[in-house]
């Protein structure tokens, strides 16, 4: 945990350059940006790298809890993931398909039942998203 917290600063110096980059224009700050998001992606796989194998100081009694624990961080890194991609495919999925009903909800009133039905099965994504993650936290 604490080296997400010491890598912080430089994840978000990293974002007010890009930032700043991304408000002039030529082939050279495509160049930058390119060269900034790889150092944030192999600074994000050296996080989760250090994450995933940072133990926490335990007697030696203890050696099978510590040893497992590995395990269920990564369990737990899956659902977070699982249920953070549901919920943003459910609320992309939710945004087009609320505009598109209230656009023919305006023109036909009689609607409003297939429109419900239509937002309701976008909103299904985040439940299989939930799902799974309920899946991977009972395995852990």
């Amino acid at each position: 945990m604490i080296a997400w917290l010491i890598a912080l600063p430089a994840v978000v110096a990293a974002f007010i350059l890009t930032h700043r980059a991304l408000r002039r224009r030529g082939r050279a700050v495509l160049r930058v940006i390119t060269v900034m998001n790889l150092l944030l992606l192999a600074g994000a796989v050296a996080l989760v790298a250090v994450a995933l194998t940072d133990t926490p100081a335990a007697a030696s009694g203890t050696q099978t809890a510590v040893a497992s624990s590995g395990s269920n961080t990564a369990a737990l890194i899956g659902a977070a993931i699982a249920v953070a991609g549901a919920s943003i495919g459910a609320a992309i999925a939710v945004a087009y398909t609320g505009a598109a009903a209230l656009a023919a909800l305006s023109e036909r009133p009689e609607l409003f039942g297939r429109a419900v039905v239509v937002v309701g099965l976008a909103e299904g994504i985040a439940i299989y998203g939930l799902v799974v993650a309920i899946l991977l936290i009972g395995k852990a």
